[in-house]
């Protein structure tokens, strides 16, 4: 009579089930399981550390691991076959886990297969003769797939001479769209007077922008090309020779760019400028205009009709010749202090950003750009827990009222603006995407559209963003800001990928080492991965670090149980939530937290509302504690008081705060749960 399991056993014995059944699915992860298994992902994690003394990421691994023996065993699938079919994603990884596992590597297992075959003749006529078979279907596919090859080249090399043999200025350097790529350099100023450093950047802002808003021409923004540049050090322009132009427009995707210069010629002022191949680096066209210093803006209008007519096709040189071109300030005074805004921006100094941008309105009350560069700045102060939402709610709509002024990237800039305060992160990918058609080499708008799908919890999405992000940093040669690399490496854990995720953590070392950051991310994939040691090694470096920032004992605590979370180690997360509370017992900001993870982990949903109630009395228009609690009271079937507080908690947030995904979910489950039992 075979023994009974006991209910333990009954319980992996199902996980197992359930992780097999699943076998070939890479990114199956732990919230999958603990979905399928009907349990929260707390008790899942829990049950498999009494019982088995393991991690939920250890278990679906070793179960893996157990299958692709038997599979090794069996000796139909090679290693590498076995790898994929068990979900590992890739051969290498898989046998540095099986090694690990079985003490021994996956290959020493088909290696005995084979000896026992050599024992048996007929199984090794058999084998020899298949393998006889198949070197000729082998032989005959790789003629034909010559001869495919071969017909592909002479048609494509025929195709080049047909679109060589017409080419024209424009025929050289057209993106996929049809649409003219190039890149503005920042001018050189040839002048003795150091007043007119500041139109170096000036005339290339300008001309992108009146450049931009031909439907014909796509160009490359002020930020992708002077921060490509101030990522190779050239911060001194006299530097950016047509050679080194030339280098940074092919890392930009474009084949023609214009370079030019500022110089004096008497008591007037002289523009030059050229459109360059940048391969060749030869000079398409040359350009000289003459003109009075205080009518620089004029000057610059000018010069871009000239640009956009030998670009363009000649049926459109009349329409562009007869085009009314707006300029973003008749004042270079207001200018000039707007570059300083931008300059200071640019080093996240977001508060003499606004100053700079001010004084450039008080000149020209109408610089566009210098009313969304304050409203930009106050969004990433509020970030960083500045109580400046409301200023930049206002000059966001101060922005808006703008539109009839604008370029067609401002206005879609607008709307993207306004979406950061006012709506959803679908209404920004929307935007971001038609901003990506204006310039798809700007990494910042592959980052912020990666942002936005992380707000929608659509990790993937994001991810793929972010990756893009980071792969135009690859493409020039140049880091990344570490923010990009941080927030890759976040959504690679969420969707349990940790082989790309400690590939990526690789790179970001190089670049920046010991990023207390970056310490965060390695110690949650080390504990993840089942690396407890590692794991705890680099929390100690972290807090070392820390600790030499003047971080107090309560700021460190309270950094630890993310790190945990992220590792799906409930324990340890609740462990660090009640430290860090005892340690601050009147901080609303903790009481919410700890009651939190207590509530959406259905750890103990009673004490979550006690805890909360106790934070409200602290501080009664506490939104967050509002959600909180509501959320508490939806776990307990209560949905119409839950409706009410939710809804009261939301209304608030969107008068005071940002957009939250999640808060937006919890409400919308509770209107439907109260609507049925009503």
């Amino acid at each position: 009579m075979a023994e009974s399991l006991s209910s333990d056993q009954i319980i992996i014995r199902k996980l197992a089930d359930i992780v097999l059944a699943n076998l070939g699915n890479e990114n199956f992860r732990v919230t999958d399981l603990a979905r399928e298994s009907g349990m929260s992902l707390y008790k899942l994690s829990r049950k498999l550390h009494s019982v088995k003394k393991k991690t939920v990421n250890q278990f679906i691994r070793e179960v893996r691991l157990q299958k692709a023996l038997e599979m090794l065993e069996n000796g139909t699938f090679t290693a590498a076959e076995v790898a994929y079919k068990t979900g590992f994603g890739s051969p290498t990884y898989f046998h540095k886990r099986f090694h690990e596992f079985f003490g021994y590597p996956p290959g020493q297992i088909t290696k005995k297969i084979l000896n026992d075959k050599q024992d048996n003749p007929a199984t090794l006529d058999i084998s020899n003769q298949e393998h006889k078979n198949a070197g000729k279907r082998n032989l005959i596919l790789k003629i034909i797939g010559f001869l495919v090859l071969a017909c592909s080249i002479g048609l494509l090399v025929f195709q080049v001479f047909i679109r060589t043999s017409n080419k024209k200025i424009t025929g050289d350097h057209n993106s996929a769209d049809e649409k003219i790529a190039i890149a503005v350099m920042p001018f050189l100023n040839m002048t003795n007077d150091t007043k007119w450093d500041v139109w170096q950047i000036g005339l290339q802002t300008n001309l992108i922008y009146r450049l931009t808003s031909s439907g014909e021409i796509r160009v490359r923004q002020t930020e992708t090309v002077n921060g490509l540049l101030q990522s190779k050090g050239l911060t001194n322009y006299a530097s950016v020779t047509p050679t080194v132009a030339s280098a940074i427009s092919r890392k930009l995707d474009v084949k023609v760019f214009i370079l030019g210069s500022i110089n004096e010629a008497g008591h007037k002022i002289r523009i030059n400028a050229a459109l360059i191949n940048s391969k060749s680096k030869e000079v398409y066209k040359a350009f000289q205009i003459d003109g009075d210093s205080e009518k620089i803006l004029d000057i610059i209008d000018s010069l871009s009709v000239m640009i956009k007519n030998s670009l363009l096709i000649s049926e459109l040189d009349k329409k562009y010749s007869s085009r009314h071109h707006t300029t973003i300030t008749d004042s270079p005074e207001a200018f000039r202090y707007f570059i300083q805004g931008e300059t200071a921006f640019s080093k996240h100094d977001f508060t003499t950003a606004i100053d700079w941008y001010q004084q450039a309105l008080q000149i020209d009350s109408n610089l566009i750009q210098a009313i969304s560069g304050i409203s930009r700045a106050y969004y990433d102060l509020s970030i960083f827990g500045k109580p400046v939402l409301a200023q930049g709610k206002a000059w966001c709509l101060r922005y808006s009222r703008k539109v009839r002024m604008m370029t067609l990237a401002d206005k879609i800039y607008a709307d993207w603006l306004y979406a950061l305060y006012f709506q959803t992160p679908y209404d920004r990918i929307k935007y971001l995407d038609q901003l990506k058609e204006i310039d798809d080499q700007n990494p910042a708008t592959y980052f912020n559209l990666g942002d936005a799908h992380l707000e929608m919890l659509q990790y993937n999405e994001a991810i793929v963003e972010f990756k893009k992000a980071i792969e135009i940093y690859d493409k020039w040669g140049e880091k990344a800001p570490i923010m990009y690399y941080q927030e890759l490496g976040i959504e690679y854990q969420r969707a349990g990928r940790y082989k790309e995720e400690k590939k990526l953590y690789k790179k970001a070392k190089k670049y920046y080492p010991d990023a207390p950051d970056l310490l965060e991310q390695y110690a949650y994939l080390a504990f993840s991965e089942g690396d407890t040691a590692a794991g705890n090694r680099y929390i100690k470096k972290w807090t070392s670090i820390r600790k030499g920032q003047s971080w107090s004992d309560a700021d460190i605590i309270s950094g630890l149980p993310w790190i945990f979370d992220m590792a799906g180690m409930p324990e340890e997360e609740e462990y660090y939530l009640r430290q860090a509370l005892s340690m601050e017992p009147e901080n609303t900001a903790k009481m919410n937290s700890l009651a939190y993870f207590l509530i959406d982990k259905d750890q103990n949903i009673e004490e979550g509302i006690d805890l909360v109630n106790k934070a409200l009395e602290l501080s009664p228009d506490n939104y967050s504690a509002l959600s909180v609690k509501g959320w508490g009271l939806y776990k307990q079937g209560k949905y119409n008081e839950a409706l009410d507080l939710l809804q009261k908690s939301w209304d608030m947030r969107m008068q005071n705060a940002r957009y939250d995904h999640r808060a937006f979910l919890h409400l919308e489950v509770a209107k439907k749960a109260a609507m049925g039992q009503r």
